[in-house]
């Protein structure tokens, strides 16, 4: 399967580390997932997606990219494919306006739900559908669902609407196909639906069967005399259901380093709005879409 890393702060960083330098960053784990790449990351609010077909390992872009982008909110992907042939436009992170969305799954027997998960999409965003990809079809059913709340392009898209609507579309994908194999190791032709999901300003990651990890602080961390962003948050466990943090990362694998990973449960969702505001959202349980 695939391998994703997501990254929001509320200062501007550099991902090089995480996406090359690491002894398991994300282009060491290309040698096992080789079916190409995406960087996804925001200026002045706006997504840059850069992709290749090619495997992130032998591939200099990646590797000069991942060393110049700083940013706020970085989307990243290496693929090992499982629908779709190896193209630049099945390739990860997908986008539609400020949104961008990366997949680690697959559904079970695409090829014959696929007319009728595309017809649950919205006309007037069913037509952005370019790749053959299973992944991006379920970019729009959820985009679909979010349009049903609010207008898409609103700055301030509520998190928990986010995770509303990743509900209401999970739901459908799994009354065509069945529920998920929440097993990490189970056949690659299963349904996995793990993915985060971005628009710059809010990110949501799910765990839909494939392990996804995610951090908000360090035991200790090395720049707490230096940087002007230092705060208690930092290097505090983060809330059991909602508060704020400095930073939130989704991997598919925890990084090594000084961050402390934490393990999605299959079901689980986690995310933070535009202020930081963390919340989890645990399998089962529904969605408190009350402002806060």
């Amino acid at each position: 399967m695939c391998r994703i890393f997501g990254f929001r702060s509320v200062m501007q960083s550099g991902v090089h580390r995480s996406l090359v330098s690491a002894d398991n960053a994300l282009m060491q784990q290309s040698c096992r997932h080789p079916d190409g790449w995406g960087v996804a990351y925001y200026v002045a609010n706006a997504p840059h997606v850069i992709k290749s077909a090619s495997a992130a390992v032998s591939d200099h872009l990646f590797r000069h990219l991942s060393g110049i982008v700083t940013s706020e909110t970085v989307l990243a992907h290496i693929r090992k494919a499982t629908q779709g042939e190896l193209s630049t436009i099945n390739t990860h992170p997908f986008q539609f306006g400020a949104w961008v969305f990366a997949h680690n799954g697959n559904i079970a027997g695409f090829d014959g739900v696929r007319d009728q998960l595309v017809a649950r999409v919205p006309p007037v965003l069913r037509r952005f559908i370019l790749g053959k990809t299973d992944s991006e079809v379920l970019f729009y059913l959820i985009l679909g669902k979010m349009a049903q709340r609010h207008e898409l392009h609103r700055p301030g898209f509520p998190l928990a609407e986010v995770a509303s609507a990743t509900r209401d579309a999970l739901a459908e994908v799994e009354s065509l196909v069945g529920p998920c194999n929440t097993d990490n190791d189970g056949p690659p032709h299963d349904t996995y639906l793990t993915f985060v999901l971005t628009n710059g300003h809010v990110m949501l990651g799910h765990q839909g069967g494939k392990q996804l990890y995610f951090s908000t602080h360090k035991q200790r961390c090395p720049e707490r005399e230096t940087c002007a962003f230092f705060s208690g948050e930092c290097e505090r466990a983060p809330p059991t259901e909602r508060g704020f943090v400095s930073h939130l990362i989704f991997s598919s694998e925890p990084l090594h380093g000084d961050n402390v990973w934490i393990p999605l449960a299959p079901g689980d969702m986690v995310g933070a709005d535009g202020r930081m505001q963390m919340q989890r959202f645990n399998a089962g349980e529904p969605v408190d879409r009350r402002t806060h």
